[in-house]
């Protein structure tokens, strides 16, 4: 879904703005975490007070500013860019569960993986040895594209520490209905609200598949090998950039996407000596 997502994207940007396509996509992938819901009849749509800033927190951080920075920056750079970057989130995970919540002591594995990952995300940006040669490191769009990954990071922190009770369905529904509410207040204000193609839908029930996904994934196996699961999508999403956007690859790109490999085997490797 990760990977799929970037493609529909640039593929609604023919006829439409970053703006439009991310509140159609928010619309969509709450309607399909709320279809999730009646169709597993496994939880209602009631929260606890104590749960409301915890879900408008990931749905401000993690869809109105996020989602909103990657969007944007997909404009500006390829789509094997902004899927492996978004995928270095596991590195921000560990430190601000290092940092700020003091929850993890990082060992050696950590600090072998981490290097790996910093350095698949340096020769991804630069593409070519004559960029790196010129600390040419990246783009705008590459750092807007890390923001959001910082971004996220915090939001799965947080949903992992308040919101581990609660069903995915309906955390992946407040994530995107308080989003939605947002940019149907924007829209409405500055320009006609409508659905310029189908893949404005499309994204958002792509998004709303994978989210829910990802927090059941989050509540039952380890963050590790959640992250080492996910680099299917780096793969996938070169393979489609390829075929169906004609964007090229270079080697230096495919060496960034074997690194990333490597870096997260070595953060596994905590989890899997406990």
């Amino acid at each position: 879904m990760w990977a799929i997502e970037p493609i529909f994207a640039k593929l609604s940007y023919q006829n439409s703005d970053f703006i439009q396509t991310s509140a159609i996509r928010a619309i969509f992938a709450a309607l399909t975490a709320l279809i999730y819901i009646g169709i597993t009849n496994k939880a209602n749509l009631r929260i606890g007070k104590k749960q409301i800033p915890t879900l408008l927190y990931i749905a401000v951080v993690g869809t109105l500013f996020a989602d909103f920075m990657y969007f944007f920056a997909l404009i500006q750079v390829p789509v094997i860019n902004a899927v492996l970057i978004g995928h270095l989130q596991p590195i921000f995970i560990i430190l601000i569960g290092f940092l700020a919540l003091k929850t993890d002591k990082l060992t050696k594995f950590d600090f072998i993986g981490i290097t790996f990952m910093v350095f698949s995300g340096i020769l991804v940006t630069t593409k070519t040895l004559e960029n790196l040669s010129m600390f040419k490191l990246g783009t705008i769009g590459d750092l807007l594209v890390l923001s959001a990954t910082i971004a996220w990071a915090t939001t799965a922190v947080a949903m992992r520490k308040y919101l581990r009770g609660v069903n995915a369905g309906v955390v992946t529904f407040y994530r995107f209905l308080f989003a939605s509410i947002f940019f149907v207040m924007y829209l409405s204000l500055t320009s006609t609200i409508g659905i310029s193609n189908i893949y404005q839908i499309l994204i958002g029930i792509v998004i709303g598949i994978g989210t829910i996904l990802y927090y059941e994934g989050l509540k039952r196996i380890k963050a590790a090998q959640v992250s080492s699961l996910e680099l299917s999508a780096p793969f996938f999403a070169t393979i489609l950039a390829f075929f169906v956007l004609g964007e090229s690859v270079t080697i230096m790109q495919v060496i960034g996407i074997f690194l990333l490999f490597v870096g997260i085997y070595y953060l596994s490797k905590k989890e899997d000596l406990k």
